[in-house]
């Protein structure tokens, strides 16, 4: 019998995926949270062999809570699920340890062999998703631009990239305006994110 937790904000589809996975003989669901908080204690005491996680929990760090799973639950395999099937989620994916990393809109016959492919030590990663993190298009921004966006996308004011960059408030400022003429953007945090959705930073 493969043990499952699930982890998924949404009642109603936390409670089709329970319904989904528990129909099947050799599946059994132990647990299901609505937040990541108690995944870390639930997974000590049940022991599950997957846990099904969606990635894009509002208000949560989810690569800090499948790395910490991964260090003090090393036994349990993670297939994350997503919406946004972007190269740069699929990285945070791997990055965390994730096993697995597939569109969470999948037909149920399709979850429950993807949750036993885990449990059995396999990888499953959308393909679309992992095509694209394996060629991401050419980026635009030279070495230096990509090096600003990287520290940008923490959010830190202009003066504080200046300063961590060792460089000038208005070579940041200019660097900035570059890289929003060059990818077409509104504003910094555009930037940012059209840059790690194509896997540029």
């Amino acid at each position: 019998m493969i043990r499952i937790v699930i982890v998924e904000e949404m009642g109603l589809l936390r409670g089709a995926l329970r319904a989904v996975l528990s129909s099947e003989e050799d599946l059994d669901v132990v647990a299901d949270l609505h937040e990541p908080a108690e995944l870390v204690t639930t997974v000590r005491r049940r022991r599950p062999d997957v846990v099904v996680v969606d990635m894009e929990l509002p208000g949560a760090d989810m690569l800090d809570v499948l790395a910490q799973l991964g260090t003090e639950a090393p036994g349990s395999a993670v297939l994350a699920l997503a919406t946004q099937l972007s190269p740069e989620a699929l990285q945070r994916a791997i990055r965390s340890g994730a096993r697995g990393f597939v569109d969470k809109n999948l037909p149920p016959a399709e979850l429950a062999r993807l949750v036993r492919a885990v449990a059995f030590g396999e990888r499953v990663f959308d393909p679309v998703a992992a095509a694209a993190a394996l060629n991401p298009p050419e980026s635009p921004l030279t070495n230096r631009e990509l090096e600003v966006l990287r520290v940008a996308a923490e959010g830190l004011p202009l003066k504080e990239i200046a300063r961590r960059l060792f460089l000038a408030h208005g070579t940041v400022r200019n660097h900035l305006s570059v890289i929003m003429r060059k990818t077409g953007t509104r504003n910094r945090l555009e930037a940012v994110r059209q840059a790690q959705r194509a896997g540029w930073i």
